[in-house]
């Protein structure tokens, strides 16, 4: 989303950007790492560097979720660089790093709050995620969407016809709290009331434990034909799974989830979504209208609602669309970076009123 924001045309605000290139994916997001205790110098050094350069009095920083290396990560660079700017913007993209305080050692609890607290403006994805900004002291608290490219009509759409097998898509980081097991799991169930369905997950595995553990569940459950495991894909290759599926299930329960946003992916396609009661995602999805919601961990009510949707190609369709409008509404990029430039803008804007 920041790469999004960087490519905008705004006229009230201008945007430098320093790179925050600490992990090159989520297997090394949260993990010490030598190179990383480079990264973060030079990227304090950069910033100092542009602010001179620059002269821009808001630092803008999207803070960690709450995790113990990424936080203390914040803690050095914050500390370091807050100081010369006369305004800080958090977006959080990532929810929860405000109720982490306790969990540091007492002596790093002092800069904990010179990194975080008190800060002129928080941005959170949805206003079902925790208040972080609040809960920090910040002066202001405002909600701005994520929103995408409009990908449709640029790649090949399908829906099963009668007779065909339903595709059910995921994607996203393959581990445990991204509800991958919990998908497999009822995917089990649906497969047993023998409909024509098939399931892809598109995504890089979180780790070689985890794979093998999901691989031998297939094995075990008969699913070896039906499930597949796609890797990652982008560009066009990305494009087409999601408007080739004819359901997308999200069952996230991760502990940074704010959003979603391939929820919204799938919905600009006009998908019908299965999801969780989580976090910001009930923002995205209109429980009943776009799709399903159901409790995290909940297998069986997964399957539940799959097989409603496998079963009824009409209300496939009716929610596909309901989904695809409410994208068009909410979620474009169009709609994000109009939101981000008021925020941004109003930082200066309020402070003189």
């Amino acid at each position: 989303m920041i790469e999004k924001l960087l490519e905008g045309q705004f006229q009230r605000i201008q945007l430098f950007h320093v790179r925050l290139a600490f992990s090159d994916d989520m297997q090394n997001v949260g993990k010490f790492g030598i190179k990383k205790v480079w990264v973060l110098f030079t990227t304090i050094l950069k910033v100092w560097l542009a602010r001179v350069r620059y002269g821009t009095p808001v630092l803008y920083y999207p803070p960690s979720g709450p995790n113990m290396v990424p936080v203390l990560r914040d803690i050095v660079l914050l500390c370091a660089t807050r100081w010369l700017f006369r305004y800080t913007v958090f977006h959080f993209h990532a929810g929860g790093v405000s109720v982490f305080r306790p969990r540091l050692p007492s002596l790093f609890r002092p800069l904990f709050d010179l990194a975080y607290r008190r800060h002129a403006l928080a941005i959170r994805t949805s206003d079902l995620n925790p208040d972080d900004g609040v809960a920090l002291g910040a002066k202001r608290s405002v909600v701005v969407p994520n929103g995408i490219d409009d990908m449709r009509g640029k790649v090949q759409e399908r829906t099963a016809d009668n007779g065909e097998p339903v595709r059910i898509l995921f994607t996203g980081v393959l581990i445990p709290s991204k509800g991958v097991r919990v998908l497999l799991e009822a995917f089990a169930q649906v497969a047993k009331e023998e409909p024509p369905a098939t399931l892809e997950l598109m995504g890089k595995w979180g780790d070689a434990s985890f794979q093998t553990e999901c691989e031998r569940f297939v094995q075990q459950q008969g699913l070896t034909g039906r499930v597949e495991f796609l890797g990652v894909k982008s560009g066009e290759d990305k494009w087409k799974h999601f408007a080739g599926c004819d359901i997308f299930c999200f069952p996230s329960y991760f502990e940074a989830e704010s959003f979603g946003l391939v929820i919204a992916e799938a919905m600009q396609f006009g998908k019908p979504v299965v999801s969780t009661r989580w976090r910001g995602i009930p923002s995205v999805v209109d429980d009943g209208k776009s799709g399903f919601l159901v409790p995290v961990q909940d297998p069986q009510a997964v399957a539940q609602h799959l097989l409603l949707l496998i079963r009824d190609p009409a209300m496939r369709k009716t929610m596909g669309e309901e989904g695809r409008r409410i994208f068009a509404s909410k979620f474009t990029l169009e709609a994000f970076h109009r939101n981000m430039e008021d925020a941004l803008a109003s930082v200066c804007e309020h402070d003189r009123k």
